[in-house]
């Protein structure tokens, strides 16, 4: 899916969103010189696989967080993990580098990657701020819509403390 599908998506379901338009970045520091209606709530994802290529994991937490792959392994049971390569990124999620987004599991229709969403986008305003699998714009709704949206199409979204 592309922009304008995942905005007629959320239509079409009566999603409430807002839309900031940006120029395309790439990381989170390209974002400095935006501004947001939701600074807080602003997402930063990161596309891992295990070392056998067989499990895709999405790791979704605020902006401001680091992740350790290595303590994220410990506390979820999962393999040795490294980040997955831009053709995993294409194949699994349809996605070019810098619009990775928890939106991108819509185009994954085998379900292949499972969400692991920080809980700290369920306290207020519980709101989260992510691409609509475009860099050039940030899509604000509330984060149990976007778990509902999910879920409804079959994919594993785990709700963790990172």
């Amino acid at each position: 899916m592309n922009k304008e599908e995942i905005y007629d998506c959320l239509n079409s379901l009566r999603i409430p969103y807002e839309v900031t338009e940006h120029k395309a970045v790439y990381t989170m520091v390209e974002l400095v010189d935006v501004v947001f209606p939701y600074p807080e709530s602003l997402a930063k994802n990161l596309f891992v696989r295990d070392d056998k290529k067989h499990n895709y994991y999405l790791i979704t937490v605020k902006g401001n967080k680091r992740i350790n792959l290595k303590e994220f392994r410990r506390n979820n049971g999962t393999r040795p993990l490294s980040f997955a390569d831009e053709l995993d990124l294409m194949n699994v999620l349809a996605l070019a580098p810098g619009s990775v987004t928890p939106l991108g599991l819509l185009n994954d229709k085998d379900c292949k990657a499972q969400l692991y969403l920080d809980e700290e986008f369920l306290n207020a305003p519980e709101i989260i701020g992510i691409h609509p699998n475009d860099n050039t714009a940030t899509v604000w709704l509330h984060t149990k819509d976007l778990i509902r949206l999910l879920r409804e199409q079959g994919h594993n979204v785990h709700i963790v403390r990172i």
